[in-house]
């Protein structure tokens, strides 16, 4: 029998446990792995395409001792994921017990279209939930403010809610590349409402398109009055969430409408009993059990301390379970081909879209959706460009809260509120996904900010405190001034506004003809450049160190003291 020549195999295998690091260049496919030395050099268009073949095997064929790894590490995610949403969860309920009062103060006011949309991004980022936000502003409705200025609010909470996977991105800044991964990803989401309000906000303004839309839409009577719905998640997580800490919605809603926080202090328990049935609850509720951080007796400024407490705990639960969950997706991701994990997550955008908006329909919550989504294109796992439509669908997900708030309601003027929120992002969907030309555009944006996290590690903090706090509260302060309708309130809404609007101006020409791109990028670079410094300087000593002490036994120089003791010798002498 002749002799066969084998040919030579073309494959992705890993590399052997305890070889040393792979790169692409050495295997014939030219096909990249996680885990290797070059995995953050190969683009999106370097990809190759996998067979569903070649999925199927790597994700169903293992030895026994691999199939143990795989349910090891399944159980060990869903144990770090469950307590990754109860950290999102506290945090929550955190953010509502500090920022609860002066939320509901925001909410209650009667202001134009921008303070209307500047009230909706503060009270958001103050109650860590564009869902809670939006069921307030359409349980008000009717009640303290009008439809039209309710819909700026709706608007004001879709920017809002995006600053909690910002900062879930900031967790994975001990990496340069799974950070700015991760903030862009985390930014698309950002970039999509705020584009899509610079377009809406002016348009409803001058034609009231959303008012009219949906107003044509309500049917002639308002319905029954339906039960309010929980989601499936919410019944799993938040029975050990409200044991530790639970906000009291209610309060938020009765101050809104007019009230005062002082009217709920000092908690009162009657019969000696605490429980829901007995106490007068202040910012921090009962549920079936009164929570471990509820006080009898308690002032307002003890449960605010009480939230500072639970937020802290939440934000170190969260940094804790994420660096978990990467690490843990790393290991498992360890070895595997980029080719077949981007050919099992490249879902078609329609599909994308329906996932996003099933997923916060069942959490209801968009800002846990994209949280949850956020880690995972750090790690690569998911391209930016495949999580921009799952953003979309958690943002269409999330206006099914509000249409379930509104039922519960009763209300047309709810209704339509509810509507306005979902037409509001069908309609930025239409305008920045549908049509090709503008698709890019976020996507471009959020790279860009993506990219300055490589100039400067803690942009993203600058960028949260100037996006989510600076601007909105600088906007509401001039939209009040405006509403004051003084002639000297106007005239210094007009001259701080004129000033502003040089500024930027001069801020434009100095970026793009005074070379300020430029100096911007290296002063970010400069103030990097220090932090890494500074963070490497006990190694750096260290090492300097060592090499003086080989030097000098080379060398066979003396140590300082010891000439100082010759010295002290010949003085004796």
């Amino acid at each position: 029998q002749a002799d066969k020549t084998e040919e030579p195999k073309f494959t992705d295998e890993a590399p052997a446990a305890g070889g040393e690091a792979r790169s692409r260049k050495d295997r014939l496919t030219g096909s990249t792995h996680f885990g290797d030395t070059d995995f953050n050099d190969e683009t999106p268009d370097q990809i190759g395409d996998a067979t569903w073949s070649e999925v199927c095997t790597a994700c169903c064929s293992h030895s026994a001792e691999g199939w143990a790894k795989v349910f090891g590490g399944t159980c060990m995610l869903i144990f770090l994921l469950y307590f990754f949403l109860l950290g999102l969860n506290l945090m929550g309920s955190s953010a509502k017990v500090i920022g609860g009062c002066t939320a509901g103060a925001l909410l209650g006011d009667d202001i134009n279209p921008v303070g209307g949309l500047m009230i909706g991004i503060l009270a958001t980022v103050f109650l860590q939930s564009s869902s809670t936000t939006t069921s307030i502003v359409i349980g008000l409705v009717g009640n303290g403010i009008t439809p039209k200025l309710a819909i700026y609010m709706i608007m004001g909470a879709n920017i809002g809610t995006s600053v909690t996977n910002t900062i879930v991105a900031m967790g994975q800044m001990g990496d340069g590349d799974q950070l700015e991964r991760a903030f862009a990803g985390a930014c698309v989401h950002d970039m999509f409402n705020i584009l899509t309000v610079l377009i809406l906000l002016p348009l409803e303004a001058a034609t009231g398109y959303l008012f009219y839309l949906t107003k044509a839409m309500l049917p002639a009577e308002a319905g029954e009055k339906g039960e309010k719905w929980v989601g499936p998640l919410k019944k799993i997580v938040s029975p050990l969430s409200d044991k530790i800490i639970k906000s009291n919605k209610n309060l938020i809603k009765d101050i809104a409408k007019g009230g005062s926080c002082d009217d709920y202090y000092p908690v009162v328990c009657y019969n000696d009993t605490v429980s829901k049935a007995t106490c007068d609850v202040g910012l921090i509720a009962c549920g079936d059990v009164c929570p471990a951080f509820f006080q009898e007796g308690a002032t307002e400024e003890d449960d605010k301390v009480s939230g500072g407490v639970c937020l802290f705990l939440s934000l170190v639960l969260l940094v804790v379970c994420l660096v978990g969950l990467v690490t843990l997706l790393q290991k498992m991701l360890l070895g595997t081909s980029t080719r077949i994990v981007y050919k099992a997550t490249n879902i078609h955008p329609v599909f994308s879209i329906l996932i996003g908006a099933g997923i916060t329909i069942l959490v209801q919550s968009s800002s846990i959706t994209t949280s949850a989504l956020t880690p995972l294109v750090g790690l690569g796992v998911l391209q930016i460009e495949q999580m921009y439509p799952l953003t979309l669908g958690a943002n269409i997900g999330t206006t099914v809260t509000g249409l379930l708030a509104a039922m519960v309601a009763s209300s047309l003027d709810s209704l339509q509120v509810a509507l306005c929120h979902l037409f509001f992002n069908l309609t930025g969907i239409v305008i920045w996904y549908v049509n090709p030309f503008w698709r890019p555009i976020p996507l471009k944006m959020a790279k860009t900010l993506g990219k300055l996290t490589r100039w400067w590690r803690f942009f993203p903090v600058l960028y949260i405190l100037v996006s989510f706090f600076a601007i909105p509260a600088l906007l509401l302060g001039l939209s009040s001034l405006f509403d004051q309708k003084q002639p000297g309130y106007t005239a210094l809404g007009s001259f701080i506004v004129a000033t502003v609007v040089l500024a930027l101006a001069y801020f434009v020409y100095w970026y793009k003809k005074m070379d300020g791109e430029q100096k911007a990028k290296e002063f970010m670079a400069d103030r990097e450049k220090r932090r890494v410094t500074q963070k490497d300087l006990p190694d750096t000593i260290d090492s300097i160190l060592a090499d003086l002490t080989r030097l000098k036994e080379h060398t066979g120089l003396p140590d300082s003291e010891e000439v100082e003791a010759e010295k002290a010798v010949s003085v004796d002498a």
